[in-house]
């Protein structure tokens, strides 16, 4: 997802650094996700204001909060049971 260069500038930025600092400076960068596309400011609006430490705090903070453009298909696991309820649970079958 930020192979794009903006993992790099990410890294690069000086810390500590507020979630408004990242927007400014990176804000216009697009995120290409499996589903489309997002740009880094669209991401770090979702959150609250903070203050990263580390790069590492900056980059945790932009994965957590992409829309679900970036994971495959919604409500799909091939781990786990479709929980009781769940609106993409399969039609019931009765024999």
């Amino acid at each position: 997802m930020l192979l794009n260069g903006t993992g790099d500038v990410i890294d690069d930025h000086e810390y500590p650094a507020t979630t408004e600092e990242l927007i400014e400076a990176y804000g216009d960068r697009t995120l290409e996700l499996p589903n489309g596309s997002e740009t880094v400011g669209d991401v770090l609006a979702r959150l609250e204001s903070e203050t990263f430490e580390t790069p590492d705090d900056a980059r945790l903070a932009v994965y957590s909060a992409v829309s679900e453009k970036a994971v495959g298909r919604v409500g799909y696991s091939d781990r786990d049971p479709t929980p009781v309820g769940s609106p993409y649970a399969p039609d019931a079958v009765s024999f």
